[in-house]
């Protein structure tokens, strides 16, 4: 029988040692790094804004960098009414960032157009155009929930394990 790996390290460093997966080392990283492009289309983008203020201090949780460019940014913030004429240029940042890359829709409008929905011109949810990761209800939406949205997105970005549940759950 093969004597156990941690029986080969020298009693002093036992308990300095982390044996994992390098997968796990990744989704960790990527799940403690991410860096937003906030796309502000309305009142959302307010509350989004507020989030990052030092009453609500999004840093706390090391997303504060927000990006002003998609080469620099993995996770979109689609945050207000998102309207036809608007979609393609949201599609071209999107296809601009580099992989692994997420979506958040926060507010009524960007999840279903809100009050909007009935009119010619605005998207029925940016979902139809973008495929979306979290979706933050409200309108518009609280920064207490953006900070819950990003947090939910962290966990699951480190365990795809949640992911598979919540699309289990969200799409049956």
């Amino acid at each position: 029988m093969k004597e156990p790996l941690i029986h080969q390290v020298p009693e002093a460093l036992r308990h300095n040692i982390l044996l994992t997966t390098v997968d796990s080392v990744l989704a960790w990283a990527r799940g403690n790094s991410l860096w937003p492009l906030t796309s502000g289309l309305a009142c959302c983008s307010i509350e989004m804004m507020c989030a990052a203020a030092s009453r609500f201090d999004l840093a706390r949780f090391g997303y504060e960098v927000f990006r002003p460019s998609p080469r620099q940014a993995d996770l979109l913030l689609c945050t207000g009414t998102l309207t036809w004429k608007m979609a393609p240029v949201l599609v071209r940042l999107y296809e601009q960032m580099p992989e692994p890359k997420y979506v958040i829709a926060m507010g009524s409008c960007a999840i279903s157009g809100g009050p909007f929905v009935d009119s010619y011109s605005v998207v029925p949810g940016i979902d139809k155009v973008l495929p979306v990761d979290v979706y933050i209800p409200g309108c518009p939406s609280r920064p207490e929930a953006l900070i819950a949205a990003m947090v939910n997105l962290k966990a699951k970005i480190k365990d795809p394990k949640v992911a598979l549940e919540s699309e289990v759950a969200n799409h049956g």
